[in-house]
């Protein structure tokens, strides 16, 4: 069968190749094509465009780069026509996805959503555009099972695809010293900084994340670089500080650090089943004004971090637009670093992985997907 898919960020990325690869172990005969990035194209994806040229983030930034979001619309929808797929599947990504759902179902295609929309946190107006236009959602959260269901939109669970990822990607046994060794690391206690995947947001976290170190000069800052994003980048936002930044082993990064300042996203998700104490941060331009704004959409849910959500409790510190300032980064850092807040984190982070259970959501998608599109042919 010919399959078409659709990742648009780091994570999409990451979770879709996982799914290509079960794709092609239970289809023998699977052709695959689409969007997405280095991971989905060693899958054996053949990639149409790099999410790097596709993502934007915050609502300026869209609204800048409109002309250029467009011309991928149509690219992407020649394109589906052109190769004629039996099905497509869409990755998170939802500004992008929503639109090419409804393109697919209009010319006839079956559409399947793997990692759907965060609709019962914000813009719950694009439900209907999921019942018009997605065949089947495929959940990875366990209380979004019920959510959609209550909808009329058919869904199924197949668990957390980032279970799957640590557990196949992590290794528990490497040693400390080892780490330290490979990556040419001072020895002192690692502070893992993780601002984000895409340009805009490192653009603005990064800045905030390494000013905090001149108040731990016993800890070493670790910047986890980003898949497709060259060393320069980051060199340019340094602006001559120089910290080691340590490519495609960030889960190892994260396992190894003592703490971790996270970008909000699934990054927050990962850092927390690694095991180790963070701060959630969130920061696009805007300021204060994109603060008030998103807490007026987001007034129907009480946290922004996938950790805090599925706790349905504030498990992890969230700063966000305005927050993310040194003084209040350097004074959270602190408090996971020593003390009751750290051991309650993670005594929370062991709560958080008997929720969400054991690996295997790849697999359970990708046999999903097979039957789905035998079954309607």
């Amino acid at each position: 069968m010919k399959y078409y898919i659709i990742a648009g960020e780091a994570s999409g990325d990451m979770h879709a190749a996982n799914l290509v690869k079960s794709l092609r172990q239970i289809d023998s005969d699977a052709t695959i094509r689409g969007w997405g990035g280095d991971l989905m194209e060693k899958a054996g994806v053949q990639l149409v465009k790099h999410y790097r040229d596709t993502a934007f983030m915050g609502y300026w930034n869209v609204a800048k780069n409109l002309n250029k979001i467009l011309s991928n619309l149509r690219l992407c929808q020649n394109d589906i026509q052109s190769w004629n797929p039996d099905v497509v599947i869409l990755v998170d990504y939802p500004g992008f996805n929503l639109k090419i759902a409804e393109f697919a179902k209009k010319h006839g295609y079956k559409v399947v959503y793997y990692i759907p929309p965060k609709l019962w946190a914000w813009k719950k107006h694009r439900i209907k555009t999921i019942r018009k236009s997605v065949d089947l959602i495929l959940s990875i959260l366990p209380f979004e099972e019920a959510f959609y269901r209550e909808l009329g939109i058919t869904v199924q669970y197949v668990g957390n695809p980032t279970v799957d990822n640590i557990e196949t990607t992590l290794n528990r046994n490497e040693l400390s010293s080892e780490f330290i060794t490979k990556n040419s690391l001072s020895g002192k206690p690692i502070i893992a900084l993780l601002p984000g995947s895409r340009m805009q947001e490192i653009r603005q976290l990064l800045p905030v994340m390494v000013s905090v170190q001149q108040f731990y000069s016993e800890y070493e800052f670790v910047i986890a670089g980003a898949p497709g994003i060259a060393p320069q980048f980051y060199h340019g936002i340094l602006k001559g500080i120089k910290l080691p930044i340590i490519f495609n082993d960030t889960y190892q990064l994260v396992f190894h650090s003592h703490a971790a300042l996270v970008a909000s996203g699934t990054a927050t998700l990962e850092t927390a089943l690694i095991g180790t104490p963070q701060v959630v941060c969130y920061k696009m331009g805007g300021g204060f004004f994109t603060y008030w704004f998103g807490k007026l959409v987001l007034r129907s849910i009480k946290y922004i971090s996938l950790v805090n959500l599925i706790l349905n409790k504030l498990a992890v510190v969230e700063l966000l637009q305005h927050q993310v300032n040194t003084k209040a980064l350097s004074y959270e850092l602190g408090r996971i670093c020593k003390g009751e807040t750290r051991v309650k984190m993670i005594e929370d982070y062991r709560n958080l992985q008997q929720i969400l259970g054991s690996s295997g959501a790849s697999t359970k998608a990708a046999q999903i997907i097979v039957n789905f599109v035998n079954d309607s042919q």
